[in-house]
C-alpha cells in the first residue's frame, strides 16, 4: 500500500559535507520507533523525537515512548522537555530541534527525526514564524467550550474570525480549531498572518523523508494490540500518578489520546474495557488524519511496514542510494 506518490526528495544531490538528516513518519502504531533505532544503529544516528505528546514528562506508556531498555543504547533527544501542566508549542519544538540537529552533526553523527506529528515536522522543515503566547486562561476557556459544545460550533466561529484558517481546518479537528481561535482571540491577528504562507511552501531544511504505510486491517489490529499492551504495562496507574501529582484533568498534555479515557475509567464514569474501546477508536481516527496530512507532504519515500524486516531493507536501501549519489 502506498500513502502517496514515491516522488524523489525535494533536496539537492549529495555533496561533500554532513549527511542529510532523516525523518521517519507515518501513522501511529506503524513501527516508526523500532525502525528508527534499527536504522540509527547502522547509520551512526541519534534519534530526535517528533511526537508532540512525548515531550511531556510522566506521559510515558500512553504516548508510546520507547522504554530505555529498547533504545539499544542509541541516544534519544527531545523527550521529557515540558511539565504536563504547561503547553508546548510547535515553535518551541522547532527551536529546540534545530539546536539538537546542530549538536548531533557536530559530533559527526546523523540526526534521525522519528514521530507522527505532522505539524511539528512541517514547522521544522519550513519556516514557522513565532506566535505570541496566549492570554492567561484562554486555552482553558476554549477547552471548556469544546468539551461542552464540540468543535463544529467553534469552527463556525472561526469561519467568521479567521476564514483562511477555517478553510484549512476540518470542522471536527478539535486541536487545530482550538489553536486557531486561541491565536486570534489572544493576539487579534489570524493564525495565517504568522505563518506568512511559508508553511505551504517548499522545505527550507533538506532531509530524507521515509513514510511507513500499513493496510487498514493490519493497522487496526496493531492499534488494538498496542492499546491493550499499554494497559497491561500500567497505563491506568501512570494516569493515577499524574493526577495525584497535581496535573489537572483539562491539562493540554491530557489531549494525548487515551488519557482522558483512562481518567474517566479511574473516576468510575466508564469501565476500563470501554476506555480501551474508545481509545482504539480515537487512535484509528487520528491515524486517518495523519495519513491525510502526510499525503499532502512532498518528497516522502513510502515503504510498506507490514513486515518490519522488509521495511528496514527498503528504507536502508533508499538512504544508501541517496548517500552514494546514485539517485536520479
Amino acid at each position: 500500500m502506498h500513502e502517496g506518490s514515491a516522488r524523489p526528495p525535494a533536496v539537492a544531490p549529495p555533496a561533500a559535507g554532513p549527511p542529510l538528516p532523516i525523518v521517519i513518519l507515518g501513522p501511529t502504531a506503524s513501527g516508526k520507533s523500532a525502525l528508527g533505532v534499527r536504522l540509527a544503529r547502522v547509520l551512526d544516528g541519534e534519534i530526535l523525537n517528533a511526537d508532540a505528546m512525548q515531550v511531556y514528562r510522566g506521559l510515558d506508556i500512553g504516548t508510546g515512548k520507547l522504554p530505555p531498555a529498547e533504545r539499544d543504547t542509541i541516544p534519544h533527544h527531545l523527550l521529557d522537555l515540558a511539565d504536563p501542566r504547561e503547553p508546548f508549542s510547535a515553535g518551541a519544538f522547532r527551536a529546540r530541534t534545530l539546536g539538537v540537529i546542530r549538536e548531533v552533526l557536530e559530533r559527526g553523527r546523523r540526526p534521525m527525526l522519528v514521530g507522527g506529528t505532522g505539524f511539528y515536522i512541517r514547522a521544522l522543515l519550513k519556516n514557522l514564524a513565532p506566535i505570541p503566547a496566549p492570554l492567561e486562561g484562554m486555552r482553558r476557556a476554549l477547552n471548556r467550550l469544546l468539551d461542552r459544545r464540540g468543535p463544529s460550533p467553534l469552527h463556525r466561529w472561526l469561519e467568521v474570525l479567521d476564514p483562511a484558517a477555517a478553510a484549512r481546518i476540518a470542522s471536527g479537528d478539535r486541536q487545530r480549531v482550538e489553536r486557531a481561535l486561541e491565536v486570534i482571540l489572544s493576539s487579534g491577528r489570524p493564525l495565517s498572518s504568522f505563518h506568512g504562507g511559508e508553511m505551504d511552501g517548499a522545505d527550507r531544511l533538506p532531509v530524507l523523508k521515509i513514510g511507513l504505510s500499513l493496510p487498514t486491517v493490519l493497522l487496526r489490529q496493531r492499534v488494538e494490540a498496542r492499546v491493550r499492551e499499554m494497559v497491561e504495562r500500567g497505563w491506568p496507574e501512570e494516569v493515577r500518578r499524574l493526577l495525584a501529582s497535581g496535573v489537572p484533568r483539562d491539562a493540554h498534555a491530557f489531549k494525548s489520546i487515551g488519557y482522558r479515557e483512562m481518567t474517566a475509567a479511574l473516576d468510575g464514569v466508564i469501565t476500563l474495557e470501554n476506555a480501551i474501546a474508545l481509545t482504539v477508536t480515537r487512535t484509528l481516527q487520528f491515524a486517518k488524519r495523519q495519513r491525510t496530512w502526510f499525503r499532502g507532504e512532498e518528497g516522502i519515500r513510502w515503504v510498506d511496514a507490514s513486515s518490519p524486516g522488509v521495511a528496514f531493507k527498503e528504507a536502508f536501501g533508499y538512504i544508501k542510494q541517496y548517500d552514494e549519489g546514485a539517485m536520479t
